[in-house]
């Protein structure tokens, strides 16, 4: 499946489960800058500065936004939390692994933390958790398949930027209900 065939159902998958239009604006715009980054982590395994900062920004002005026109400014101070303990968290697997992850998954996870932040600690631990469990399964089954060896380094990013989408979706579906 293509990079842009795969944004695209994620986008459509946002539009149908996703009520307000900023929050809408800070999902599609995590998943647009974030399949760039999907993309550029791929092929050359890293993820630059000035992309993890636009997602980033990008995504505190969309959720910043809906904070205030929702009157929700806690909403805005747990989903910053939440940035920030999954962008810490990534710096610290980043010093503990000796550079498996690296430092760029933590500026990843701070706009990522924003987006899956503003559902709550839980969805940010969730995906956190999704993300490393199919990372692992991906290696897994490319050492199984000689595709790759013991020391071929595997991209955290792409499954980061799944990972956060996929719990989004599955959260917001799961508060759809009747009418």
């Amino acid at each position: 499946m293509s990079v842009e065939v795969a944004t695209g159902l994620l986008l459509a998958a946002l539009a149908a489960v996703v009520d307000e239009p900023l929050v809408l604006l800070g999902y599609g715009w995590i998943v647009l800058v974030g399949g760039t980054l999907v993309v550029v982590d791929i092929a050359v395994h890293r993820l630059p500065d000035r992309l993890t900062a636009l997602l980033a920004a990008g995504a505190l002005v969309a959720f910043g936004a809906q904070a205030i026109t929702s009157g929700e400014p806690r909403r805005l101070v747990g989903a910053l939390a939440a940035g920030a303990g999954a962008a810490t968290f990534y710096a610290l697997m980043s010093l503990l692994t000796r550079g498996g992850l690296g430092l760029g998954d933590a500026k990843l996870a701070l706009g990522l933390g924003i987006g899956v932040g503003w559902i709550g600690w839980t969805a940010v631990a969730l995906a956190t958790f999704l993300a490393l469990v199919l990372t692992g399964l991906t290696a897994v089954a490319l050492l199984a398949s000689g595709r790759a060896g013991r020391k071929d380094a595997i991209p955290h990013g792409p499954f980061m930027v799944l990972a956060a989408m996929v719990v989004v979706v599955a959260l917001h579906w799961g508060t759809l209900g009747p009418g």
